[in-house]
């Protein structure tokens, strides 16, 4: 499992012309599923999602503070395309969970946010459609989480997913 993380000043998803979810300061954060990924890799990501330290303190010292330390909101996005490979250049998608388990993969990460933190501040990208975002970075802090089983290889003929 992958996860890109953005500090935004605010971010929103456009869906036909309306704004169904916004947050102020905050993270805007992009989440794709590998074929393979499991429960431990879904806890890991969302564990380390809300602890990392991406704020200052109240002494302006850098990287003291997460997103939950200074109460601020969390915008989850399901972007498939994450785990994209390439043929020639086409982009190809065989590493990516399928729609379905997908969507029960996310709405797990998403109870398991809101179960860790406040749940008003943890807010749904909505899954599966077309839609636009727009996002005001906070300073030029992009940052990239992989799931410590995020490199997977082919599976071998033993090998089973806890999903």
């Amino acid at each position: 499992m992958k996860a890109v993380i953005q500090r935004v000043t605010n971010a929103k998803v456009i869906l036909n012309n309306e704004v169904p979810v916004s947050i102020g300061p905050g993270i805007c954060v992009l989440v794709g599923f590998h074929k393979e990924d499991t429960l431990k890799d879904l806890e890991y990501i969302v564990k380390k999602i809300l602890s990392v330290k991406l704020y200052a303190d109240d002494n302006d010292e850098n990287w003291e503070k997460s997103v939950v330390d200074k109460q601020l909101e969390v915008l989850i996005i399901s972007q498939y395309t994450i785990y994209n490979g390439w043929k020639g250049n086409t982009p190809d998608f065989h590493k990516t969970m399928g729609g379905e388990k997908s969507q029960e993969l996310y709405s797990k990460l998403m109870e398991m946010a809101r179960e860790i933190y406040n749940p008003e501040k943890v807010k749904d990208g909505v899954f599966g459609i077309y839609r636009q975002l727009y996002l005001e970075n906070d300073g030029s802090m992009t940052f990239e989480i992989d799931s410590p089983q995020a490199c997977h290889e082919l599976p071998n003929e033993n090998s089973k997913s806890t999903i």
